[in-house]
């Protein structure tokens, strides 16, 4: 089974490691998913904004 990688410089899917690391995101499962590289990559980073918004709520302040 091959994997799949985005290229956001270009914005082309290739098979297999074409390219520059620095021009490429990945490996992807499927074609689809490569394609589908940017909106992955979007859903992953709000997930982990709103984890690290979690980890910073440490409650009410300490009593004085």
């Amino acid at each position: 089974m091959a994997d799949w990688y985005y290229n956001p410089s270009t914005g082309e899917v290739s098979e297999g490691k074409v390219g520059s690391w620095a021009n490429r995101m990945g490996p992807y499962a499927t074609r689809e998913q490569a394609e589908n590289a940017l909106k992955i990559v979007q859903a992953r980073n709000k997930a982990a904004d709103a984890e690290d918004e979690k980890d910073d709520d440490w409650g009410d302040p300490a009593a004085r």
